[in-house]
C-alpha cells in the first residue's frame, strides 16, 4: 500500500478498489482501463480492499507482511479456508466443521445430478522416450460425486512407458480396454446431453453440460475432443484460483488451500504471541498413485466454492465480454466522476463462475 501522506488530493485520486493513489485524476481513469476492477473479485471483509485473486486476498490477511488491522481481526474471526470473516470466534468454530472437506470415497455409478461434471485423465507415455501423452484412463462425475463414466481407453500408438509410480496402469489393464472413439463418443453424449454441438450459445438454457476439471485443455487433447470454452470451467486458469504471477496452482495445492488444510501461522496480534492452529486435519491428494476420482472430486468442489461465492450476480460486469466503458470521448466526463462511480462501471475481464448458479 502506498505510504505517502494522504491528502485531499490523492484520497479524491485513490482507486476504490485496489486503494492505489494518483496526483492527478486522468491517470486513475486510465487505472480504471486496464485494471478490470469488479463486484466479482475477492475482497477483504475488513478493509474492503479488492483483490486479483484468493492467493493475493491470502497475502493480505495471513501472509509475511500483511495489513496489520486486516490480520489482526482475521487472527481471530477468519476462516483460513475460504477467507470469510465471521461475528465472532464460535462463530468461526461452527463454519470451519462445514467449510472443511475431507477425502472423497469412491461412490457407485448413478445418475447425473446438476448440470455440471468433472472430468480427469490418466496419460501413459508414447514415442521413442515416452513422453508423448497417450490417454489411458477416464473418469467422469457429477456434482453428487457419484461416478458417471469410468474406463480404460486403448491407446491409439505403441505404449512405451506405462508411468505406473504415478498412473498404476500395467499393461494387462489395457489389454480388452475400450477403444478411443468409443470413449469419445460416450463422453460427447454426456456433455451434450442430446443437443447438437453446433447449437450451443453462451447464456443459453439449454441441456447441454459444463464440464469442470484441471488442465482441460490437456485432457481434451489427450481425448481428442473439442467442447466450446464457454462451457468449461478449468481450475487451472480461473484468475481467482491463480497465483499473484498470474501462473496456475496445483490441483494438489488449490484442494489444501481452498477445500480443508491450511498450514499453522504464528499471531503476533494478541497480547501474546502463540501458535494460531487452523485445523489438524490434512486434505491431500496426489501422494502416490494417482487416483482419478479423488482429482475429479476436488475439481468439482474447488468449482461449487467458487459458483457459491456471494457475489452481485451481475452479468454485465462479471461476463468477461470485452466492454468499452471508458471511451476517449467521455474523458472529460470521467474525469470529473468520483472513484466509486468510475468502479461502478468496471467490469471483470474474465466469467465468473458465480453466474452459473
Amino acid at each position: 500500500m502506498d505510504s505517502r501522506r494522504e491528502t485531499p488530493e490523492t484520497l479524491r485520486n485513490k482507486c476504490a478498489a485496489c486503494f492505489r493513489q494518483y496526483n492527478r485524476m486522468e491517470h486513475l481513469v486510465e487505472h480504471m482501463k486496464v485494471s478490470y476492477h469488479s463486484v466479482h473479485e475477492p475482497k477483504c471483509s475488513v478493509c474492503k480492499k479488492h483483490c486479483r485473486s484468493f492467493e493475493s486476498l491470502r497475502e493480505h490477511l495471513i501472509g509475511p507482511l500483511p495489513k496489520v488491522e486486516c490480520a489482526r481481526v482475521f487472527s481471530v474471526r477468519g476462516c483460513s479456508i475460504c477467507l470469510n470473516i465471521f461475528d465472532s470466534n464460535t462463530a468461526v468454530r461452527y463454519h470451519r466443521a462445514a467449510c472443511q472437506y475431507s477425502r472423497a470415497a469412491p461412490m457407485p455409478r448413478g445418475g447425473i445430478s446438476g448440470r455440471a461434471v468433472a472430468l480427469a485423465c490418466k496419460m501413459v507415455g508414447g514415442g521413442s522416450d515416452g513422453s508423448v501423452d497417450l490417454c489411458a484412463r477416464v473418469c467422469l462425475i457429477g456434482e453428487d460425486e457419484n461416478i458417471i463414466f469410468q474406463t480404460y481407453v486403448k491407446p491409439t500408438a505403441p505404449v512405451t512407458n506405462y508411468r505406473y509410480e504415478v498412473t498404476g496402469i500395467r499393461p494387462k489393464y489395457l489389454m480388452d480396454a475400450m477403444p478411443l472413439k468409443l470413449v469419445q463418443r460416450r463422453i460427447q453424449g454426456i456433455l451434450c446431453n442430446g443437443e447438437p454441438l453446433w447449437k450451443l450459445r453462451p447464456r443459453s438454457s439449454g441441456r447441454a453440460r459444463i464440464l469442470v476439471g484441471h488442465g482441460l485443455d490437456h485432457d481434451l487433447e489427450g481425448l481428442e475432443l473439442e467442447y466450446p470454452a464457454f462451457m468449461i470451467r478449468d481450475t487451472a486458469n480461473y484468475p481467482p484460483l491463480m497465483k499473484t504471477s498470474k501462473l496456475s496452482n496445483s490441483l494438489k495445492y488449490l484442494t489444501q488451500a481452498y477445500l480443508g488444510y491450511v498450514m499453522p501461522f504464528l499471531s503476533f496480534f494478541c497480547d501474546l504471541p502463540f501458535i494460531f492452529l487452523i485445523n489438524l486435519t490434512q486434505y491431500d491428494i496426489q501422494t502416490g498413485i494417482q487416483d482419478l476420482y479423488e482429482d475429479s472430486v476436488a475439481a468439482m468442489r474447488l468449482y461449487i466454492r467458487m459458483r457459491s461465492q456471494a457475489y452481485s450476480r451481475d452479468y454485465a460486469s462479471g461476463s468477461g465480454e470485452v466492454q468499452n466503458n471508458y471511451p476517449a470521448w467521455r474523458q472529460r466526463e470521467l474525469e470529473r466522476m468520483s472513484p466509486e462511480k468510475l468502479l461502478a462501471l468496471s467490469a471483470s475481464d474474465y466469467y465468473c463462475w458465480c453466474l452459473d448458479s
